[in-house]
């Protein structure tokens, strides 16, 4: 995965290295800014960064292609020889977080810390973006089933496993991947596509031969030709699978008006006893239609939601960025260094981030802070990485996903909404405000020369 990096990052570091600049660095992996109708972000990504970092190295393949780039010998020499010796604070996944504070802060020789850019953002950028998006539908879901669907549609095979791990951690009950399920220990779902249907002479033949198949987990498609009539025809394969001692385990919808079919489906389904199984919709699903159909308060017990959640539809990315703010001197101590282009600055210095909880348990405010400075405050950023060995322990799937779900829970309610959340308070303590502002005087009287 070494060569997984844009090549600005290797023209850096092999500009570094023939300068003799060997000198340690700290950068902050960050997100800017919220992407509208968003109000936090679910961190995720951190356990796919550290085996990222326990494992990079250049084979001799990799280092005949970059000869062929023009890189020179020495620098090669260099890299044949490459791991990561630095250290790494980082929040645990499934923290709930907010713009500009540090999701990770590397601390290493500026040739390592640079090399490693490219992977660490594009893999917290989109498991980030995922597990928000599918928190948010989860959230809508109001506790009924979410089941992750979107693997045709999203880009790629790394992709589609890494959405699937990301919607886990949110909330989501299963996915449809199966790769994703073998890897993770995910619960796979699926029911059936409308060629099945078609394939047979009727759709009650299709019913019968996916029973007779899967008698105890059965979940039949309704709607390909009428859901009404395709309801009437489920009820007399459940009946039938009662009759050998089995029960139909669901029906779904997966077109038309979600709301007034399942009405309909439940009416028919009860007038046959069969109060059990249940009603699962898919297509075209999201936060907003999830919510919407609640609101209606339609008898559906489960959701598929596929491309929307998968893709990130509404904002397919995040502004995850990865910023030099310390450099060492010549006499081993470190100075804080800040960026001021327009919209884009950057905060100083090595930062922990602290968080305030009420009385309740409730999440209140967060203060950026300097390392150095004392706080009453949770502290968020934790070592994960020292002189390059792993010195945290990996939890579980299922470990994150309840640290998860009990970092949402106590984030206030109002927060979370979908759409008007009011902003939730970040701070800077007083101490980085004050460094801002002499920082911005030395580069202002710096640059003037």
């Amino acid at each position: 995965m070494s060569l997984f990096t844009d090549y600005y990052e290797l023209t850096m570091c092999a500009a570094y290295y023939d300068n003799n600049n060997f000198e340690p660095a700290t950068f902050d992996l960050f997100i800017r800014r919220l992407p509208e109708n968003r109000n936090y972000f679910l961190f995720a990504g951190l356990e796919e960064a550290l085996q990222y970092l326990q494992s990079i190295k250049f084979t001799t393949k990799h280092l005949v292609y970059l000869k062929k780039q023009g890189f020179q010998a020495d620098f090669l020499d260099y890299l044949r020889n490459f791991r990561f010796t630095g250290e790494v604070w980082a929040v645990p996944e499934g923290t709930i977080v907010f713009p500009n504070e540090p999701l990770l802060r590397i601390t290493a020789p500026i040739i390592e810390a640079q090399l490693i850019e490219t992977f660490l953002l594009n893999t917290i950028n989109l498991q980030t973006m995922i597990a928000t998006k599918a928190s948010r539908v989860v959230e809508a879901a109001q506790g009924k089933g979410v089941i992750e669907f979107g693997l045709r549609r999203e880009p790629g095979i790394d992709a589609g496993v890494k959405v699937a791990r990301s919607s886990y951690i949110a909330g989501c009950v299963g996915t449809s991947n199966v790769l994703a399920g073998l890897i993770f220990g995910i619960p796979v779902f699926g029911t059936m596509a409308h060629s099945f249907i078609m394939a047979y002479p009727r759709e009650i033949d299709a019913f019968r031969a996916f029973s007779k198949t899967f008698p105890d987990k059965s979940t039949l498609l309704i709607d390909t030709y009428d859901d009404v009539s395709g309801a009437e025809k489920a009820a007399v394969v459940a009946k039938e699978l009662a009759g050998e001692g089995f029960c139909l385990g669901g029906v779904r919808l997966d077109s038309g008006d979600l709301a007034v079919s399942s009405w309909k489906i439940r009416e028919i389904l009860d007038k046959h006893g069969l109060q059990g199984v249940k009603i699962f919709v898919s297509g075209d699903l999201d936060e907003y239609r999830v919510a919407e159909l609640l609101e209606k308060n339609v008898p559906v017990d489960l959701f598929g939601v596929g491309t929307k959640m998968g893709t990130s539809a509404d904002r397919p990315y995040l502004d995850g960025i990865y910023k030099l703010c310390e450099t060492q001197n010549v006499d081993g101590s470190f100075s804080a260094i800040m960026k001021l282009s327009r919209d884009k600055n950057t905060l100083p210095g090595r930062k922990q981030v602290y968080r305030f909880q009420n009385r309740e348990g409730f999440f209140e405010k967060d203060v950026i802070a300097l390392v150095d400075e004392p706080s009453d405050g949770e502290a968020m950023l934790i070592k994960v990485v020292d002189r390059g060995e792993l010195v945290y322990r990996l939890p579980s799937l299922e470990e994150i996903r309840g640290f998860a779900a009990k970092s949402l829970a106590q984030l206030p309610r109002k927060y979370r909404v979908l759409v008007d959340a009011p902003l939730y308070p970040v701070e800077l303590s007083l101490k980085l405000q004050n460094l801002i502002e002499v920082l911005k005087r030395q580069i202002a009287e710096k640059e003037s020369i």
